[in-house]
């Protein structure tokens, strides 16, 4: 890549940036949300068309018009926000574009069997047939992970691959990697997990405001390099605090806004009683597929458990939906920003959109909306603060922060947040982390889900760790550190 550039809306995603990619090697790409990383990949897997510079693939310039010529050309990217088909099978979604026939038609027992050996061979476990929605996301991530290593792509764009998944899928899904680049085919990995991109990388090349502005051999460097080229020097105490062990400060004697008892959904969850305390933030973590995104479901009244109940201030309260758990204070965002906000709509509808009822239950009022939106850009530092530009142009990060000023426009006892930092870099993380602090400070109560234990380390004042349904753990009130969390899970 030589001299791209790239713009949206007349604002520089990419300038005059020079990238290279050997055969052979995985080269780690890392830099803030918004630096022009995961832009200028989608520049080569044909995603984004309109760029100034040239592309050579071999030597050769080339310039792609589509993801399908990218594809035909041997790239293939996994992007942060899935692509899969949620209402086809697991096999389909393998196959995606090129299902086996015979004699003309579409071979299903092959299309199975070769998708049942493909995921086995990453090593997972799940029936061919089932629907692809109904899988956990970091099961979904694995399993679109699967279809482009094995699609014969000789470059494999990887966007955030391991933020959904647990420890020892990393680790498999590094064994896979390993064996990828020993066949010769070139790996992109973008990763906010810096450990992961050090790990795995041979080469690693650092984005900042739409620039490159560095490249090093792995050996030649370390972590707290790499934050430095990221946002510069004096951020040390940022990255220790994602790292070090964390002083628990729970809150004992304060009043519980909302308590769960002997909560039990199937296979999902069994038996959870918790509670969460005003001005207290109550870190859930766990595995992957451990049950703790089920929960936050049910705390919200996306989901029915089967056994148990739920009471806000001591008043006992079954959701039969969502809206009733809204009017009882409750809000939630889920680990997928996708599924809760309108990327092709304005900054201000999104965050006014659950409070629309309050503000007029006639007409719209753009006006009062906006002012809404304005000042929930200033509390929470949305980068652009101009709230009448389209979602779908901000950084991971800053759609992020509009999901949280989403339900902060409504009066909200309890928020639940669902993987709130998944694919964030630290700068980001760290805003989030001064929300959530804030909100806390106010007297809210607020629920952290995560298989990241960064983000439950950094944010939660008392910690429950779930196994296989189950609360197994619970730390309050002392030192606590990653390896101690990731041992109790």
């Amino acid at each position: 890549m030589e001299g791209i550039s790239k713009s949206f809306g007349g604002v520089a995603a990419l300038r005059d940036v020079d990238f290279e990619l050997r055969e052979g090697e995985v080269h780690g790409l890392v830099g803030e949300n918004g630096a022009g990383k995961s832009t200028m990949m989608k520049i080569i897997a044909g995603v984004h068309t309109g760029y100034t510079g040239r592309m050579l693939l071999d030597g050769k310039q080339v310039h792609f018009h589509s993801a399908r010529d990218a594809l035909d050309a041997g790239i293939g990217m996994v992007h942060q926000e899935l692509s899969i088909v949620p209402d086809l099978s697991v096999a389909e979604n393998v196959y995606l574009g090129k299902q086996p026939t015979k004699n003309g038609v579409v071979d299903w027992k092959a299309m199975r069997e070769g998708a049942k050996r493909q995921l086995e061979m990453l090593g997972i476990d799940v029936d061919p047939r089932a629907t692809m929605g109904s899988l956990p996301i970091g099961l979904q991530q694995l399993i679109e992970l699967a279809r482009v290593i094995y699609s014969g792509a000789r470059i494999i764009i990887l966007d955030e691959p391991t933020s959904a998944l647990s420890p020892p899928e990393v680790r498999r899904l590094f064994e896979v990697l390993r064996g990828v680049r020993a066949s010769g085919r070139s790996i992109v990995f973008i990763s906010h997990f810096l450990d992961d991109i050090l790990e795995i990388s041979d080469t690693v090349t650092i984005f900042r405001n739409g620039r490159r502005v560095a490249t090093q051999p792995v050996p030649a460097i370390d972590k707290s390099w790499v934050i430095e080229q990221m946002i510069g020097a004096g951020h040390q105490d940022l990255e220790e605090s994602y790292t070090g062990a964390i002083a628990l400060d729970s809150k004992p004697t304060a009043p519980i806004v909302l308590a769960a008892t002997g909560l039990s959904s199937g296979r999902a969850f069994s038996d959870i009683s918790l509670q969460v305390r005003a001005g207290e933030v109550l870190g859930i973590y766990g595995f992957m597929g451990c049950g703790q995104l089920e929960l936050a479901r049910a705390l919200f009244g996306k989901l029915k458990p089967e056994a148990g109940g739920l009471a806000i201030e001591g008043k006992p309260i079954r959701f039969r939906n969502t809206a009733q758990a809204r009017k009882a204070g409750i809000a939630f965002v889920p680990e997928s920003r996708r599924s809760m906000l309108f990327y092709h709509e304005p900054v201000f509808k999104n965050v006014s959109i659950s409070s629309l009822g309050r503000i007029s239950r006639l007409w719209l009022k753009p006006a009062v909306e906006r002012s809404i939106a304005d000042k929930q850009a200033k509390a929470l530092n949305i980068r652009p603060a101009n709230v009448k530009a389209l979602l779908g142009g901000l950084s991971g990060g800053n759609q992020q922060k509009v999901a949280l000023a989403k339900w902060l426009a409504y009066p909200t006892k309890v928020l639940v947040l669902s993987e709130p930092t998944r694919g964030m870099d630290v700068g980001a993380k760290d805003d989030v982390v001064k929300i959530v602090r804030g909100l806390r400070d106010q007297g809210m109560a607020v629920v952290v889900v995560s298989a990241e234990p960064e983000t439950v380390l950094s944010l939660a004042d008392r910690i429950v760790v779930m196994k296989k349904g189950r609360i197994v753990k619970e730390f309050a009130s002392e030192a606590i550190s990653k390896d101690r969390l990731l041992e109790a899970a």
